[in-house]
């Protein structure tokens, strides 16, 4: 069960988590840093990298006087409150610690990891006040990555196995998302939204029946309630389609949590902490029904149009554009080829003037920024007659600039300008699924 920012940023929603885990049997927690707390922590980085002490340790005050008052309204022991008060100044101690003019990208991620173990412990305490067997599973004690900085899930299955048998009885485990150790066994992460990874591989190393991914809304919507009205939540989703969604700007959902539920066939249930009774959305292996799921828009996108300068064999051309991208390891979101041009859409600049660069050796170069990616995502194999053109008939008054499908069987996406993001969202919305 993993409970994200939102869903544990005060002391009352810490209760209320409390309230949702306990009584269903022995599962394992995972949370993520409090709201606003790695926001707060990348701020302090920030300082550093400037070498700006002083306002380091001041955004440091700030940041613990608001837990303070998590403890006091958190905790009606005393005894409870002194521990709790005794763990977080001892993790105050060390971000302060951190505060040095020589400070490095493994300090970095020292202190991005303190949010987490903040949240956690607060969790693990107050279970305890509540008179509930928990144990407690330090994330950089079991999460690892490899040199390919991906998981490394044989290591994990080993080393959270071990952890759980030191305390077999537990009714609860709490644990941390986000963080790791990397193969060097220094402290690491998986990135923004990384808890959700962290829930996908515990729950396949350990086998769960489920896994929970708990949030503040209910469910995937089958549009971005942010620009669309009449929005509603997916009853249910192919793990194909729950990923594409997620790649393409479903934020409820991070994209790479995905894999380790498909392949080793553990539903994954997306709920709403504030509304426990909705149904949500559940995510799992069985075959799609005949039906457009989804929609979702994807930011930030550059279109690259490159025309072969010289008398290439097709081959040969498409060859050298496609290695210039990977001796990048830069990847692409959309392709459409003609015999003598392709064009690609990236989704940022890093890397991009050298891959231009290197692009214009071998033809003419053109770049469209400022574009966004819609996604329609459902059943759409190639015999399902008519969902496609229904996509497109959506878009009849939006200028298209891109449109790729056939890829996937449950995808079809279109690259527009971003100002007229809202305007496609809203009439594939109408078109697709219009109110009852």
């Amino acid at each position: 069960m993993k409970f994200g920012g939102t869903s544990v940023g005060s002391a009352e929603r810490i209760k209320n988590v409390a309230s949702l885990i306990v009584g269903r049997g022995q599962n394992i927690v995972v949370l993520s840093a409090m709201s606003g707390t790695t926001n707060t922590l990348v701020e302090i980085s920030d300082y550093l990298r400037h070498r700006n002490v002083n306002g380091a340790k001041e955004v440091i005050n700030s940041l613990e006087k608001k837990y303070q008052k998590t403890i006091s309204l958190l905790f009606t022991d005393v005894d409870y409150r002194m521990e709790a008060d005794e763990e977080i100044r001892g993790i105050f101690s060390h971000l302060r610690s951190l505060c040095r003019e020589s400070f490095n990208e493994e300090d970095e991620k020292e202190i991005l990891a303190q949010g987490e173990m903040m949240s956690t412990t607060l969790m693990y305490l107050y279970l305890h006040q509540q008179g509930v067997n928990a144990g407690f599973l330090p994330a950089l004690d079991f999460m690892r990555t490899n040199e390919n900085c991906e998981a490394d899930s044989e290591y994990i299955r080993e080393r959270l196995e071990a952890l759980m048998e030191e305390n077999p009885g537990a009714e609860l485990y709490v644990t941390q998302g986000y963080i790791c150790r990397n193969c060097n066994g220094k402290v690491d992460n998986l990135q923004r939204g990384g808890s959700d990874l962290t829930a996908s591989l515990i729950g396949a190393a350990v086998v769960a029946s489920e896994i929970e991914i708990w949030t503040d809304i209910d469910g995937m919507h089958n549009n971005d309630p942010r620009y669309v009205e009449n929005t509603s939540p997916v009853a249910e989703l192919h793990f194909d389609e729950a990923a594409e969604l997620a790649y393409f700007g479903a934020k409820i959902l991070h994209p790479a949590c995905v894999l380790p539920a498909k392949v080793n066939n553990i539903p994954v249930r997306l709920l709403n902490t504030m509304e426990p009774a909705a149904r949500g959305t559940l995510i799992h292996n069985t075959d799609r029904s005949r039906t457009i799921k989804a929609v979702a828009a994807k930011d930030g996108i550059i279109a690259i149009k490159i025309k072969s300068s010289r008398m290439l064999l097709a081959s040969v051309f498409m060859h050298r554009v496609f290695e210039i991208f990977d001796n990048y390891r830069k990847p692409i979101d959309m392709i459409a080829t003609s015999e003598v041009g392709v064009t690609v859409t990236v989704d940022s600049h890093l890397k991009l003037e050298h891959i231009l660069d290197e692009l214009k050796e071998i033809g003419t170069v053109k770049v469209d920024e400022d574009m966004a990616i819609i996604c329609v995502v459902g059943d759409l194999h190639w015999r399902n007659c008519g969902f496609e053109a229904a996509a497109l008939d959506a878009l009849r008054d939006i200028p298209v600039r891109m449109v790729s499908y056939g890829g996937s069987d449950c995808n079809i996406s279109f690259l527009v300008s971003a100002a007229d993001k809202v305007a496609a969202l809203r009439a594939l919305q109408e078109r697709l699924f219009p109110a009852g």
